[in-house]
């Protein structure tokens, strides 16, 4: 068996090797176990590829209205093997760099699967066999498959795209986000199922590039976890843009022809129609990776498919931890990274607390951005919270003008008794940099007092934010 480590990391992704790195600082022999790719579905199929997609379309979307701006451009067209190629590689330039910091940190870095076959007890380490899957080639320096020991195991694997029964992606015409990142042509028409943040960045992207696009939720509202004003917004946008929506619908059945899927969509008032496209996108959520661990011979408790923990990375089996999309909602990297930290200082004995799930923001990067944090209006309501609500649109913000997007709104949520800032939710251009100001005032839990005092600089869209602050208590300035 090889040198214990203190700790053992499976999965390089955004927890795992943010955990890895910071375990590494605090003095740990640390090793990160991975059987694809550092960096895992964020970077190499997520998050960062995703975000080069949709830059190259908001690009080509402000070519194609080049005039707005007093410019010209002419015979403006797409390479979609361009722009894929460009995706690929700001992916492979930042899995480079995952490599490259676990290096410096000195974090062992083990290729293949792993299995947890026994957890620590007392004096004696946990164990972890890792096989060789050779399902991507082991970076320099990686160690080979082969057992290990660990005082602690960090189970870090993430999430997969959740499939529909009968409705199983084929990575031809039924597409994950997978297939839908590298696509060998532009299909001409796609049905979108599901309008969470994936569904509704593909949706944004293939209508940008001309695709006809229809998105099918089940839910009333597109967007579901968004503020319902926002999300409303949103839609009548996209509507604008071109995309069709249906709510409230279900598809029921998909048949598939030779180049083509036909989807039978269920409403709720039980009529049906059938939709026809090139390629269908499953978009119905994830689902965690935690087949094949090991979990359910040590004992450590599941519930519907994620890792229950304590806040803290704990599980029920001392040793073993979880972070990250396995360790359940919200399944967004910026989440895992915070569990990696928290998880390895807490096994350092430095003082923690588990993070407030209420002020993670969520970020969706279509055209609008939507971006949000803390309670929507309806959820204060529901806690039994008197509100005072503030807005302000986009159009009257010089920068905005400026920039040529008028469209938008800044929206922020005060308990009216005590002036806690409850929650704030925006839709428009540049909004997923924004949020973080609300983010860091509702961490310091500043007041509307506070934020009606901060001097904003002026012309910059932050000054939306300052405003709708003003107008939640009948202050505002510039409308």
């Amino acid at each position: 068996m090889a040198d214990t480590y203190d700790i053992l990391i499976i999965g390089a992704g955004p927890g795992g090797y943010v955990a890895a790195i910071r375990a590494a600082q605090l003095g740990f022999k640390t090793a990160v176990v991975d059987r694809e790719h550092l960096g895992g579905i964020c970077l190499n199929w997520g998050c960062i590829p995703t975000k080069a997609l949709l830059r190259s379309a908001e690009i080509y979307h402000y070519m194609q209205h080049a005039s707005d701006y007093g410019l010209s451009a002419e015979k403006v067209g797409f390479d979609v093997g361009a722009i894929v190629k460009r995706s690929r590689g700001v992916s492979t330039r930042l899995n480079g760099g995952v490599g490259m910091l676990l290096k410096k940190n000195k974090v062992d870095v083990i290729w293949g699967e792993a299995t947890i076959e026994a957890a620590a007890k007392g004096n004696t380490p946990g164990r972890v066999t890792v096989k060789d899957t050779s399902r991507a080639p082991a970076p320099k320096g990686a160690l080979a498959a082969g057992s290990y020991a660990a005082k602690h195991i960090i189970v870090a694997t993430g999430a997969r795209p959740r499939a529909i029964p009968g409705i199983e992606p084929d990575k031809n015409q039924v597409w994950t986000y997978y297939e839908a990142m590298v696509p060998q042509t532009m299909p001409k028409s796609l049905l979108v199922m599901g309008s969470g943040a994936i569904g509704i960045e593909f949706a944004s992207f293939y209508r940008t590039m001309g695709a006809e696009v229809t998105v099918i939720e089940l839910l009333p509202q597109i967007l579901p976890v968004e503020d319902a004003e926002i999300a409303g917004l949103a839609r009548k946008r996209f509507e604008k843009q071109g995309i069709k929506i249906l709510t409230g619908a279900k598809v029921t059945k998909v048949d598939k022809a030779a180049d083509a899927v036909t989807a039978t969509v269920e409403t709720a008032d039980g009529k049906t129609q059938q939709l026809t496209a090139e390629k269908l996108i499953s978009a119905v959520g994830v689902v965690g990776n935690t087949e094949g661990l090991g979990l359910d011979t040590v004992g450590v408790t599941l519930d519907r498919g994620i890792v229950v923990t304590d806040g803290l990375g704990r599980t029920n089996v001392p040793g073993i931890y979880a972070i990250g999309d396995v360790a359940g909602p919200p399944m967004l990297a910026h989440k895992a990274e915070h569990e990696g930290v928290l998880c390895v200082e807490t096994i350092k004995g430095l003082p923690t607390h588990a993070m407030d799930k209420a002020k993670i923001p969520g970020c969706t990067y279509c055209q609008p951005q939507i971006a949000s944090v803390g309670l929507t209006e309806a959820k204060a309501k529901d806690l039994g919270f008197a509100v005072k609500v503030g807005r302000f649109p986009f159009a009257g913000n010089g920068k905005a003008i400026a920039l040529g997007e008028p469209d938008g709104l800044v929206k922020t949520i005060f308990d009216a008794k005590t002036g806690q800032l409850l929650g704030a939710h925006m839709v428009g251009a540049e909004v997923t940099e924004l949020i973080q100001g609300y983010v860091v005032a509702m961490n310091l839990e500043t007041t509307e007092e506070d934020l009606m005092h901060t001097v904003f600089p002026h012309p910059t869209l932050s000054e939306m934010m300052h405003e709708s602050v003003l107008d939640a208590y009948g202050k505002v300035i510039h409308t």
